[in-house]
């Protein structure tokens, strides 16, 4: 048996074998910077990170004490010396440091439980974000160790990961109901051709729930049983069958601890406004769409993604209002980190879809962090 011989560049060589071995060595990241939930998806293994998105910090020294859902428990019981916040309010970033520390602690916990070496990292960030913010995403993600970095809008990645054909020739929409904001998209020729984004989605939902129990009950409720109740109760049309829930909380006028129970049509009463909004930003955005693509659009029908898009009845609500097929993706809280993570799989297909490519090319590779 003959020796294979291999021949490197002159004076390179152990720079040319340690940039070989970590190419081999790494894997695709794809990150859902939500503004209630961070999810992570690695190529291979599919979702390695999905939890709340919240820090806890010690307010003197900024040491990270807890993040995901051991921070979310934290909110509204820490001393003056401990802050639990969420990051990202209304879909953009509200505060650099602390998203740095979340995003930097997920990520050290992937590369480590992973033996991961200079990923390609595509983070799906709110379509509202300023190039500023967008430099501090890509520069944490770079220090974190990543090989490359790559911003896809939040519903540019959801249609991907709802596997609408984003690419082609048509129009398809997709509105998407975070935590933050409702963002109402049509897509073609992998381009964003109209959109819509408004600060009404979770969030708003748990405030409207909490103000009409508050009004209508007379119990004062936080946002995590707000949340809860959203989850159980909430619809955006009569349930077949009505549903009840008992709640906790201290009664207006005495000040005590108090139950009771409250019902589905409550919760719909309470939401109502909210709903009426986004159905409301979903027709604004089709007016405004060119008719060709509005015509597939009503062939094709519209997608909900997100953690809204599983308020039940919303879809035949929408449908009713707008008159055209309405259709929750499968898995629709996950759409946005899976579209992240297939668009590095057809990256010559999909390369137009980067946002930070297109304004400053693909000079953010990170050799410098490593």
């Amino acid at each position: 048996m003959g020796i294979t011989k291999v021949f490197l560049p002159k004076g390179r060589n152990e720079a040319y074998m340690k940039r070989n071995l970590l190419d081999f060595a790494s894997k695709d990241i794809g990150i859902d910077l939500g503004t209630a939930n961070l999810i992570i998806t690695l190529k291979g293994k599919g979702i390695v990170v999905n939890e709340p998105s919240v820090v806890a910090i010690r307010k003197e020294t900024g040491e990270l004490l807890a993040t995901g859902q051991e921070a979310k428990e934290m909110v509204g019981r820490t001393p003056d010396e401990i802050k639990a916040i969420r990051p990202l309010q209304d879909g953009v970033i509200a505060d650099y440091a602390a998203t740095q520390l979340m995003l930097r602690n997920a990520l050290s916990r992937v590369y480590k439980r992973n033996n991961l070496c200079r990923p390609r990292v595509v983070v799906g960030v709110p379509s509202g974000i300023t190039e500023v913010e967008e430099r501090a995403v890509e520069e944490t993600v770079l220090q974190s160790g990543a090989r490359e970095v790559y911003l896809i809008e939040e519903p540019m990645a959801a249609a991907i990961g709802a596997n609408l054909e984003v690419a082609e020739p048509k129009g398809s929409m997709v509105v998407d109901i975070g935590g933050g904001t409702t963002e109402v998209a049509v897509i073609s020729l992998g381009g964003i051709v109209v959109s819509e984004s408004i600060r009404v989605a979770g969030d708003k939902i748990d405030e409207a729930i909490i103000q009409y129990v508050k009004k209508q009950r007379g119990l004062l409720i936080g946002k995590t049983t707000a949340e809860q109740i959203k989850m159980k109760l909430g619809c955006a049309m009569p349930l077949m069958t009505l549903a009840t829930m008992e709640v906790r909380g201290r009664d207006v006028t005495s000040g005590y601890p108090n139950t009771i129970e409250l019902t589905s049509e409550e919760v719909e009463e309470a939401m109502g406004e909210a709903i009426g909004k986004i159905i409301e930003a979903v027709k604004q955005t089709l007016e405004k769409t060119p008719p060709e693509l509005a015509a597939d659009v009503m062939d094709n029908g519209i997608v909900l993604t997100g953690g809204g898009a599983m308020i039940q009845n919303l879809d035949k609500c929408m449908m009713a209002v707008v008159g055209m097929p309405v259709y929750v993706a499968e898995e629709p809280l996950k759409c946005v980190v899976k579209g992240a993570s297939m668009t590095l799989e057809n990256i010559e297909k999909l390369k137009t879809v980067f946002i930070n490519q297109k304004k400053h090319g693909h000079q953010n590779r990170g050799e410098d962090y490593v």
